[in-house]
This record gives C-alpha cells, sequence and structure tokens, in this order.
C-alpha cells in the first residue's frame, strides 16, 4: 500500500495552517506524516494531531519556495509525496485517492481545486458549507470526468496541489534553488519532467479547497521575482516563460521586456495598479485574464482617441 507523506510551505497565514491540518484529520485515510517547511524565524504553534507532525525551517530572505519543496520532500518518509498549498483544506479523499493514482502512473499527478470566497472558512467550517460555495476558476482547466488524463503541455504543471512518487522527484534533481521569490520554479520543473520523460497528468479527485487571501493577479506585488526569475528561466532553457504576466507588466508600462536584451523594470507598482490587479473579498479568486482585457480595453480606447474613432464597447 502507497504511503503519502504530505508537504506545505508556510510563511504567516497560521489560520490558514490550522484549516489544512482540520482537513488532514478528517481524511478517510491518514497520511504517514505533515511536513511543514516553514519560510519564516519561528515555527508555528500546532494542536496536536493523531499523525506525525514536523516543521523544518527553510531560511531565505525572500521566499525559498524551490528550496521548501526540495527539503519537505528530503524529509518525507513515505512511498510518496502530497504537495497542497498551506491555504489548501483537502477534501477527505485526498491522501487516498493520491495513494491510489500514483500506485496506478508514475509521473506528476494534479487534483482538483476549487476556491473559497472570503466567509467560506469565518468560524467553524464543513465540507458541505465548503462545497455549496466553492468556484472553479475560470482560466483553468478542470479534472477529467473520470480517472487520469496525460497533460501533453507542461506548462499546465500547477503546484497548488500536486503529488509524485518520491523515488521519482528525488531522480529528477528536484527543484531548481536558483529560484528564489515567487513565479517560474513550477513552469522549471515542469519543463524538467517534460525532459526526462515523466508524465504530467490531471486526475479526477484528490480535491483541494482554496482558502480566500488578499493577492494581486497579475502580480504586480512580485515584480522584481517575476522578472529575475523570468530571465532565469530563459538563460537556461533559451526563452521566457510567464509570458502572460510579463505581457501585462508591459501594458501597465512597468517593464521593457524587448526580445533579446535583459527586461527593464520602468517603474514601481503605485496604488493604481494594485487596486487594478487586487483581489476583492467577494471573489474566490484572481484573474489575469481578465485584468489583461481591461488593460487592452483601455490602451484600445487611448489609440482610438487619438485618431479620432469610437473606440470598441467593451463588457
Amino acid at each position: 500500500m502507497t504511503t503519502v507523506s504530505v508537504v506545505s510551505l508556510a510563511k504567516g497565514r497560521p489560520a490558514h495552517l490550522r484549516n489544512v491540518l482540520l482537513g488532514l484529520e478528517r481524511q478517510t485515510r491518514p497520511p504517514r506524516e505533515f511536513i511543514v517547511a516553514v519560510m519564516q524565524d519561528a515555527p508555528y504553534d500546532l494542536p496536536e494531531t493523531a499523525f506525525p507532525v514536523r516543521q523544518i525551517l527553510v531560511p531565505g530572505r525572500e521566499l525559498p519556495l524551490a528550496a521548501a519543496r526540495n527539503r519537505g520532500v528530503a524529509e518525507a518518509s513515505g512511498d510518496a509525496v502530497a504537495f497542497l498549498d498551506v491555504d489548501c483544506i483537502p477534501a477527505p479523499g485526498f491522501v487516498a485517492e493520491y495513494a491510489a493514482g500514483l500506485a496506478d502512473l508514475d509521473g506528476l499527478l494534479m487534483g482538483e481545486v476549487l476556491h473559497l470566497p472570503e466567509r467560506a472558512t469565518v468560524g467553524p467550517w464543513d465540507y458541505d458549507g465548503l462545497a455549496a460555495v466553492a468556484e472553479k476558476h475560470s482560466d483553468r482547466r478542470g479534472p477529467p470526468a473520470s480517472g487520469i488524463e496525460i497533460c501533453t503541455d507542461y506548462r499546465c504543471f500547477w503546484s497548488l496541489n500536486f503529488a509524485i512518487r518520491r523515488d521519482t522527484f528525488l531522480k529528477t534533481g528536484g527543484f531548481d534553488e536558483r529560484y528564489v521569490g515567487y513565479g517560474g520554479e513550477d513552469t522549471d520543473f515542469g519543463k524538467l519532467l517534460d525532459r526526462s520523460g515523466i508524465p504530467i497528468a490531471w486526475m479526477k479527485g484528490a480535491l483541494a479547497y482554496h482558502q480566500y487571501h488578499p493577492h494581486h493577479m497579475p502580480p504586480v506585488h512580485h515584480l522584481d521575482s517575476v522578472v529575475r526569475n523570468a530571465e532565469l528561466f530563459e538563460a537556461k532553457w533559451g526563452y521566457r516563460t510567464m509570458g502572460h504576466w510579463l505581457y501585462a507588466f508591459k501594458m501597465m508600462g512597468l517593464i521593457d521586456d524587448t526580445p533579446d536584451r535583459p527586461i527593464r523594470i520602468l517603474r514601481r507598482p503605485d496604488a493604481a495598479d494594485l487596486a487594478l490587479t487586487g483581489q476583492q473579498g467577494h471573489q474566490p479568486y484572481t484573474n489575469s485574464a481578465s485584468v489583461i482585457r481591461h488593460i487592452e480595453a483601455q490602451a484600445q480606447a487611448r489609440e482610438s482617441a487619438l485618431v479620432g474613432e469610437p473606440a470598441a464597447v467593451t463588457a
């Protein structure tokens, strides 16, 4: 029987982390252990659980996401490792369904994700209540109707909720720890799997409920690390990743990303940029595509005004 260690990366958000623990306590099959890769100075004050919980400190001035994932796997003792972001509550079948999926496929599996509005986890919660208000992300494809479906584009890898056999992960060498801060390290790992012939697949089940927290998308609050990591990806693979974010930054006048030249940051995000990209309390998730459409419509209106033509009406 496949044993599953669950790993979360955490900085701040103690209430979110406690909800992750509650979700793991309610599993149809408990995890072998829960490992928290702590990206802050001090560990968390966590309640007792029926399964082992270990916290490991991962130092780094910026978010050391790649290094934290590697440390989590190094500390894990399960046959497989399921990664769950600190803001994600696992549904009751999360562990059992990943164990079954990885028994069938030696690859990287991505479980389902639904997004919760702000009110969903204010006070006690139950799974019926979460399911009643959760929403699917409009820009992310859903799971197959049943079973496992191979993804042929490595860029579909989303590190929010995934699992892989521990030995398979170790054979890849893990995440590239030169990526620090937000953005790019997961796409780089997807590219590595693709080059190594390790399949990436969607699966029905292994559901996680993403808890609300204020965020920006495109992530203007992580402008520097997105730019730096896009250039690292280009130096490694010959082209830039996170192109939709870079495009949005360019349209907002934040960067110059002329091909074959280093990306230049032209200005810092201001209050208007933060207001445009920020998640509102009633929104279960942020959406880069809708922001980009808004920016493009504004640009079209300005261009039309310059030539004296009426601007197109957008919804």
